[in-house]
């Protein structure tokens, strides 16, 4: 079961298979997978097995810290808060969360709040320039509020994290699509990247 895996200098956590979104150019999705390893759990780690795992590794070696896997982090929100928690604990690595920015739609309040003083940057996949599109591409589960929750979420977390970078994938919007998107970054006052498909 893979919980932590190394690219470059980084260590990645993957915490749960589960996820808000069903994107349309995922490796989840299987005509997209291509080459990628699979990272999917055969079960749910228990929050006793990740931090084992994090811990057993020498955290001060590494660049960054990224809860990044197969499924959503903030789906197992505490969990990984927790994690931050002893991480913090051990090591002044920066921590980084990947996610698709719905941790507030799935706890049903808002979670900005919590990630003060733990994490030291947020990737937002923000993915579309319009609701509609994003509906189109991520398929939500919360429907057509999905990115108003997800804007509103990376409003809120500007406020308690360091660093919020909303990132798109090239190749899946055009490019007037792409400079609204870094418009709604800079309005935003988050920093934006265009990631490669399957980065």
């Amino acid at each position: 079961m893979v919980i932590t895996y190394v690219i470059k200098n980084n260590l990645y956590v993957n915490l749960t298979n589960h996820c808000t979104n069903r994107c349309e150019f995922c490796v989840r999705e299987p005509a997209a997978r291509g080459s990628f390893v699979d990272l999917r759990l055969e079960r749910e780690p228990t929050l006793e097995e990740i931090i084992a795992e994090v811990t057993s590794h020498n955290l001060n070696m590494f660049t960054e810290i990224v809860f990044c896997g197969l499924g959503e982090p903030t789906c197992r929100l505490y969990d990984m808060l927790s994690t931050c928690k002893v991480i913090r604990e051990r090591s002044n690595t920066p921590i980084r969360v990947c996610t698709n920015g719905h941790a507030s739609l799935i706890m049903k309040e808002d979670t900005a709040p919590a990630f003060r003083g733990l994490v030291d940057c947020i990737s937002i996949s923000l993915n579309a320039a319009d609701p509609d599109t994003y509906d189109r591409l991520c398929h939500p589960k919360f429907g057509e509020d999905t990115f108003a929750g997800v804007l509103k979420f990376a409003r809120e977390a500007a406020k308690y994290v360091p660093k919020v970078i909303l990132t798109v994938v090239r190749g899946t919007l055009s490019d007037p699509d792409l400079e609204r998107c870094a418009q709604i970054a800079s309005g935003i006052g988050a920093g934006f990247a265009v990631r490669e498909l399957g980065e």
